[in-house]
């Protein structure tokens, strides 16, 4: 039988994404700066007077300072693919290696040490200032390696040994100053964007409060009309629509009976009903007092007549201990759409045939076509 590990692999976060994903960019930026090297080398020693031998050059100036480089490159790629929390020392060092080299192959050039402060802005791009810190201590140390070359050494004056750290040092703090203030650009970016989205729930809950009714939580009168007229316009165009009012009997005298606290929680449980009972296309609604309204879409009428009566058969089955075990009834009135009925003839109907259903008897759903039959 196979084993299988139980240990879960663990998902980069998008921090870390993003850390690796810059990781990898400054690698590749490492290898152009050492092909560029490469290249300006030989054309400087083709096209301008060089005083290296041709076996010199090719020893010195382009095979070990490369090879070293491009050694350091390959296993800080390494490191970031079996070991990443090691990536940004790894990467450090690459830079350190890189800068150093160029700069101990051209220390007659003045402006080249300048390539130094490189890994140190660019460990700008984590905003951490313990990195910048980490990255000045490794320019420093590749200084102090480079140092026990006497040809380079002899050619740096009193001033130079100094300035370069100093330099080094300035550098670092003024890469401080840019992560400090990239923290709090960043920080208030953030802030900016909570409260963004705070105002957003906000709005979204102001929304839905002024939609819907607080006690039930269906749609309040104002949104069902906002939506009855909608619906009307869609069926004028071809799609059904079934409209029903569903009143709770004689629920005056619950509330007079039980009191308005108990009135509360039978409305509560008539919305429930009626939300579990309708489909995701359906909107429900609080009319008023205890009466609700029900739009029905993309169903017969045998269908939606159906589903009202599944609610009000529901509903009459319940006892409420609220009202010492006894159950409640609702009168339903229904009506399909018809070309012929303006949206408020359409209503009219069917709050008809909701007051019929009262009128004989409550507990029952009334049609416009029991209505031609009485």
């Amino acid at each position: 039988m196979k084993s299988f590990s139980t240990h879960s692999s663990h998902i980069p976060t998008e921090y870390e994404f993003k850390h690796s994903k810059w990781i990898k960019k400054m690698l590749r930026a490492y290898w152009v700066v050492v092909i560029t090297h490469f290249v300006v080398q030989i054309g400087c020693f083709l096209f301008l007077d060089y005083d290296r031998t041709p076996e010199d050059f090719m020893i010195h100036v382009l095979f070990w300072p490369t090879a070293s480089s491009i050694a350091s490159i390959l296993i800080a790629s390494w490191i970031d693919r079996r070991f990443s929390s090691f990536s940004f020392y790894a990467m450090s060092a690459a830079s350190t290696v890189v800068a150093w080299t160029i700069i101990h192959v051209n220390y007659d050039i003045r402006i080249i040490q300048a390539i130094s402060l490189l890994p140190i802005f660019t460990s700008v791009l984590f905003f951490s200032k313990k990195r910048v810190w980490i990255a000045c201590l490794m320019q420093t140390t590749g200084y102090v390696l480079v140092l026990f070359d006497s040809g380079y050494r002899s050619y740096l004056t009193s001033f130079d040994m100094v300035s370069i750290p100093a330099f080094l040092i300035v550098g670092t703090y003024v890469a401080q100053v840019i992560v400090t203030s990239g923290v709090e650009v960043l920080d208030d970016l953030k802030d900016s964007m909570l409260a963004k989205q705070e105002l957003i729930v906000r709005n979204a809950i102001m929304t839905k409060q002024s939609k819907t009714d607080g006690l039930t939580n269906l749609y309040n009168q104002s949104s069902f009309k906002d939506y009855y007229d909608k619906a009307y316009e869609y069926a004028k165009s071809g799609m059904s629509l079934h409209l029903a009012l569903i009143d709770i009997d004689d629920f005056k005298s619950i509330n007079d009976t039980y009191g308005h606290r108990v009135g509360d929680t039978i409305l509560e449980k008539v919305s429930l009903v009626i939300q579990e009972n309708i489909t995701s296309s359906d909107i429900a609604a609080r009319y008023g007092g205890e009466e609700f309204a029900l739009l029905m879409f993309e169903q017969s009428f045998e269908q939606a007549y159906a589903l009202v009566e599944q609610i009000r058969q529901k509903i009459a089955l319940m006892g409420h201990l609220e009202l010492e075990g006894e159950p409640i009834t609702v009168s339903v009135g229904l009506k399909s759409f018809s070309a012929r009925l303006t949206k408020e003839k359409l209503f009219e109907e069917v709050d008809a045939c909701l007051y019929a259903a009262k009128r004989t008897g409550k507990n029952k759903t009334v049609t416009s076509l029991d209505l031609v039959q009485v």
